[in-house]
């Protein structure tokens, strides 16, 4: 996923006129944007224009929450690294893709009617969706067909297998909601327990062969070379 840095745009306390504790953020940019997202953007002090803005609710209370508010200020830079880590645990919330209007089959997982006895056109069809005398009316809530995706979705304990910070790129291993190019939220659930990080990477045995039988042949060339530095005159009294 693509991760670009994100901008503290307002900070909302308890104390204040809100009465919660929540930051505001702006990420993204574009050619054109709107005169009020571009007046936020102004009043923080960031000069790029922000095209997405999202609230995010801080919980707890008492004066930690508060001191984690405040130290946040607006215009703050919060990059990539300074909130994930390789081996986090991570929700990723999206719109779903959109599949438009569809029937019981496909939406919910109907079973449909049974293909014998009279039933050839009504395969596929919700059958009843409620009684006649009671309750005389049909439930709130009841499966029925109608517009299916395009709505919000979270996936939850999704884990983070790599970062790059160079491209701004952020790994993670699983299904990620809403069709390529949309927007996503992450939040930081914590650590994956029982992480270990994957291990480096050793020589095979075959390298392993290679340096040791390159070290055996050393010393014996060095003998053989030496041999013929040897005088005639010490030849001759070894004879």
């Amino acid at each position: 996923m693509q991760i670009q840095s994100n901008f503290v745009t307002a900070v909302k306390t308890s104390d204040g006129k809100d009465g919660y504790n929540a930051i505001q953020l702006g990420y993204g940019t574009k050619k054109s944007v709107k005169k009020p997202q571009l007046g936020i953007g102004k009043k923080a002090g960031i000069e790029q224009p922000l095209r997405w803005f999202k609230e995010v609710r801080i919980k707890g209370k008492g004066e930690s929450v508060k001191g984690e508010v405040e130290n946040l200020k607006p215009g703050t830079e919060i990059k990539l690294d300074q909130v994930f880590s390789i081996g986090d645990a991570v929700k990723v919330t999206g719109t779903s893709k959109g599949k438009g209007f569809q029937g019981g089959v496909r939406r919910h997982g109907f079973h449909g009617g049974p293909k014998t006895h009279g039933q050839s056109d009504r395969l596929r069809a919700p059958g009843a969706i409620g009684s006649g005398t009671t309750p005389g009316r049909v439930y709130k809530g009841k499966k029925m067909a109608g517009h299916m995706g395009a709505s919000q979705f979270t996936v939850r304990n999704l884990e983070i297998v790599g970062i790059d910070k160079g491209k701004g790129l952020l790994i993670v291993k699983g299904g990620i909601p809403g069709p390529e190019g949309s927007l996503v939220t992450i939040t930081k659930l914590g650590r994956i327990k029982g992480y270990t990080p994957p291990p480096e990477e050793k020589p095979s045995e075959e390298e392993e062969q290679v340096e040791s039988s390159s070290e055996n042949q050393g010393p014996s060339k060095e003998i053989t070379e030496q041999k013929p530095e040897q005088s005639q005159e010490e030849n001759k009294n070894a004879s």
